[in-house]
C-alpha cells in the first residue's frame, strides 16, 4: 500500500488504475535530506502517467504500462543543476552563475532577535535590492547575517512583505498548520480543478501521440510553471512560451526547462501585445499562468474571462501560498516552501536547512501538469473550461506528510554511472546541452521532446499549422 500514490489517485475520479498497471520502484533516501523526496516526485509522476494513459485509452481504447524508478524522479529535482553545456576545449562544464551562486550563498536562514530564524530570498536583481532595501545591508552572508539579528521574526516577515519582496519565517509543521493560511491549505487537495464555464465536449485531436494538437500557451517563469508545461511537450503538447524581453530569466532554469518548447516575446504592458494573446487563446487548449494574484486581472486574462472568449480553456494558476488565505498575494520561491511549511526546520539540526533538491518547485510543476491532463480529459466525456490551481506550500504539505527518512550519510545522490544513464544531449540555441531525459516510462507512447530547448522569442507568436 502506498498511501501518497492514494492520494494522487484520489484526484483522479475514477479511483486506482488495474493492478499491474504501474510500478513504482525503489525507496529513499536518494539525497542526505531528511524527507522522501524520491518517492513524493515519483508518486506524482505515475499518477501524470495514469493521466496520460486514460488519454490513450479514450483515444486508442487501450491501456499501457506505467513505471517510475524512485531515484531517477528525484534526480528530476536537480535537473538545472545537473545539465552541462559543451565548451570548446573544455568539455562539458555546469551551468552555474555567478549571480545565482551567490543568491544561494544569502539566501539562508538566519537568526533573528528573537532567537527565531528568517529566510529572507534575494532571487532576481529587483527583488534582491528590496530585500536590501529593507535590511539596509550590504549584499553578502556575515551583512545580511547581522542586519536580519537586529529585527524580530514577525517584524521582518512584514516589512519584507510591505515591500512587495520575499522570505519567510522557518515554521515548524505544527505551526504552520496552525496558522490560518496553513489551516486554508489542508483543507484543499493537493491539486484543485474547478469547472468555470461550460462548452461542448471537446475530444482530443488525433495523432500518435497523447497530446498531439493540444495547444498550451505558458505565461510562466523560473521552474514550476515551466516545468508543468514541459512535462506538457513531453506527451507531444505543441506549447507557446510568451515573455517579454525586460522580465529577469535564470538562464540555467530557460535552457533546462524549455525543452520542447517554442518561444515568443509579447509584453503585456501594451495592449496591441494583450490583444495578441487574447487572439492566440482563441485557439488554445491550455493557459498557464504563475503570476501574483491580481496581476493577469489588470489585463483581461482572468480564468472567467478567458473561458467567456474560448469555452473549453483549461487555465493554470502556479502560487506560492496557494488561494484563499490571508498569505495569498505575498510571491514566493522554493526555499520560502519549504521555510513556511516545516520542511527547512525539520531537515537541519543545530540550525535550519533547506533540501539539496527543488522538491516544492518541481513537484508543483508536475502537479500542474497532472491537473491539466485530469481536466483535459474531462472536457473530453463532459465539456467545461476548468481552472486549475497547484501551489509550492501544498506541494510543500504533502512531501511533509509523506514523513521524515534517515540517511547514512553526505552528499548522497545519483552516481556518475547513473546520471550518465538518463541523460541526452540536444544541439540547441545555447548551445550542445547534457541533460535528463524524461524518466517516466510508458510502454507504448514514449516521452520525448520533439524540438531543443529554443532562444528566447526565436517564434512568431502564432500556432503551428
Amino acid at each position: 500500500m502506498n498511501p501518497g500514490f492514494e492520494e494522487v489517485m484520489g484526484l483522479r475520479g475514477r479511483g486506482m488504475p488495474e493492478s499491474g498497471e504501474v510500478t513504482i520502484k525503489g525507496q529513499d533516501p536518494v539525497f542526505s535530506a531528511r524527507f522522501r523526496i524520491g518517492e513524493t516526485t515519483a508518486n506524482i509522476l505515475a499518477g501524470v502517467g495514469v493521466a496520460v494513459n486514460d488519454i490513450h485509452e479514450m483515444k486508442t481504447g487501450r491501456r499501457q504500462k506505467v513505471s517510475i524508478d524512485v531515484r531517477h524522479a528525484g534526480a528530476t529535482c536537480q535537473s538545472s543543476k545537473l545539465m552541462k553545456r559543451q565548451v570548446d576545449g573544455d568539455g562539458w562544464k555546469t551551468m552555474d552563475s555567478p549571480f545565482m551562486a551567490h543568491m544561494r550563498s544569502i539566501t539562508q536562514p538566519w537568526r533573528c532577535k528573537d532567537g527565531r530564524w528568517y529566510l529572507p530570498h534575494f532571487n532576481l536583481p529587483h527583488l534582491h535590492e528590496r530585500v536590501l532595501g529593507v535590511l539596509k545591508c550590504e549584499s553578502n552572508a556575515e551583512a545580511v547575517s547581522k542586519a536580519v539579528a537586529q529585527w524580530d521574526s514577525h517584524d521582518l516577515e512584514e516589512a519584507i512583505a510591505a515591500a512587495r519582496a520575499c522570505g519567510s519565517i522557518v515554521r515548524s509543521n505544527a505551526e504552520w498548520l496552525d496558522h490560518p493560511h496553513g489551516k486554508m491549505l489542508s483543507g484543499k487537495p493537493l491539486v484543485e480543478i474547478t469547472k468555470i464555464g461550460e462548452s461542448d465536449p471537446i475530444p482530443f485531436p488525433r495523432g500518435e501521440r497523447p497530446l498531439s494538437g493540444i495547444r498550451v500557451l505558458d505565461h510562466t517563469r523560473i521552474l514550476a510553471g515551466p516545468i508543468a508545461a514541459r512535462t506538457l511537450a513531453e506527451h507531444g503538447a505543441d506549447v507557446l512560451m510568451v515573455t517579454a524581453k525586460h522580465l529577469p530569466q535564470v538562464p540555467e532554469h530557460v535552457m533546462d526547462t524549455s525543452h520542447g518548447k517554442r518561444s515568443c516575446f509579447l509584453d503585456l504592458n501594451r495592449a496591441e501585445d494583450v490583444a495578441t494573446v487574447k487572439k492566440l487563446v482563441q485557439k488554445a487548449d491550455v493557459f498557464s499562468q504563475g503570476y501574483r494574484p491580481g496581476i493577469m486581472d489588470k489585463h483581461g486574462l482572468t480564468p472567467e474571462a478567458l473561458a467567456k472568449e474560448r469555452p473549453g480553456i483549461i487555465y493554470l494558476s502556479i502560487s506560492c501560498y496557494g488561494y484563499g488565505g490571508p498569505l495569498t498575494n505575498r510571491g514566493g520561491w522554493e526555499q520560502i516552501a519549504q521555510c513556511t511549511t516545516g520542511i527547512c526546520l525539520d531537515n537541519g539540526s543545530e540550525r535550519p536547512r533547506l533540501l539539496p533538491a527543488s522538491a516544492c518547485d518541481y513537484t508543483t510543476g508536475y502537479n500542474g501538469a497532472h491537473g491539466v491532463l485530469l481536466a483535459l480529459a474531462r472536457r473530453a466525456r463532459e465539456g467545461g473550461s476548468y481552472h486549475v490551481r497547484v501551489s509550492l506550500c501544498r506541494s510543500g504539505m504533502y512531501i511533509y506528510k509523506q514523513g521524515h527518512v534517515q540517511y547514512p550519510k553526505d552528499d548522497m545522490g545519483l552516481s556518475a554511472a547513473e546520471l550518465d544513464a538518463l541523460m541526452i544531449e540536444s544541439r540547441t540555441a545555447h548551445g550542445t546541452l547534457k541533460h535528463l531525459a524524461p524518466v517516466l516510462s510508458l510502454s507504448e507512447t514514449k516521452p520525448y521532446w520533439d524540438k531543443p530547448s529554443p532562444a528566447l522569442g526565436s517564434s512568431a507568436p502564432e500556432w503551428l499549422a
